[in-house]
C-alpha cells in the first residue's frame, strides 16, 4: 500500500476529532501504520479544527501544501479553506450544509455562494462528492453524527484501504453505546450519498 494523506477539517463541535479516532482505530485494526495530528482553532467559538492522518509509511505528520490525496471537509467554507493542501489528484468530499461564521451572522459578513465553492474545488482536484450531510444524520436519528456520515462517504471512495466492516466494528466500539445504531446507520447513509455522487 502507498502512502494515503487524509486532511479533515470542520468547526467546533461537528466531530471531527471522533471521526478521526475512529478511522486511526480502523487502520490499526486493518494492521496499516497511521500517524495522526490535530489543530484545535478556537474550536469552543466555532474556530476551524484540523486533522492530519497518514495511512502508511511516513516520517512526520505534517501535509504539506498540494500533499493531500483525500480531504473531507465537514463545513463548505472550511473545505474551501483547506483547499491549498489539494492537488488534481485529490478526492474532496465536502458536507453542502453550511455554519455560519458569527461575523456572517450579525451581518459583518458574506457566506461564499455554495455553488461557486463546488466549482473552485472541482477545477482544482480529480473528484468532488458534495451532499448535505445534515439531512442524512437527522435520517439516521441525531444531527451529531455527522461526523460518521462523512466517514461513510470517505470509505465509499475506496481510496484508503480500510474496509467498511473494519469501520463498522470500530464504531461498536469507541463510540458511546446508545449513538451505535445511529452511527451504523450513518455510516450507511453516507456510503450512499456517495455512490450516488
Amino acid at each position: 500500500m502507498g502512502t494515503k494523506r487524509l486532511i479533515i477539517t470542520a468547526v467546533g463541535g461537528q466531530g471531527n476529532l471522533l471521526a478521526s479516532k475512529v478511522l486511526g482505530e480502523a487502520a490499526l485494526l486493518a494492521n496499516i501504520p497511521v500517524r495522526m495530528s490535530e489543530i484545535h482553532g478556537m474550536a469552543q467559538r466555532g474556530g476551524v479544527v484540523e486533522s492530519a492522518i497518514i495511512f502508511g509509511e511516513a516520517h512526520s505528520t505534517i501535509i504539506s501544501d498540494g500533499e493531500a490525496d483525500l480531504l473531507v471537509g465537514f463545513e463548505p467554507a472550511e473545505t474551501l479553506r483547506a483547499l491549498g493542501k489539494c492537488n488534481s489528484e485529490t478526492v474532496v468530499i465536502t458536507n453542502l450544509a453550511p455554519t455560519p461564521p458569527f461575523t456572517v451572522a450579525i451581518g459583518k459578513g458574506i457566506y461564499p455562494d455554495l455553488e461557486e465553492i463546488q466549482a473552485l474545488i472541482r477545477a482544482k482536484t480529480a473528484r468532488l462528492i458534495a451532499f448535505d450531510a445534515v439531512a442524512c444524520a437527522k435520517e439516521a436519528g441525531s444531527i451529531m453524527s455527522v461526523n460518521i456520515v462523512l466517514l461513510g462517504a470517505l470509505i465509499q471512495t475506496g481510496v484508503l484501504p480500510i474496509s467498511a466492516e473494519e469501520i463498522r466494528s470500530t464504531i461498536r466500539t469507541k463510540t458511546k453505546a446508545a449513538f451505535v445504531d445511529v452511527n451504523l446507520k450513518a455510516f450507511d447513509l453516507g456510503r450512499e450519498a456517495a455512490a450516488k455522487s
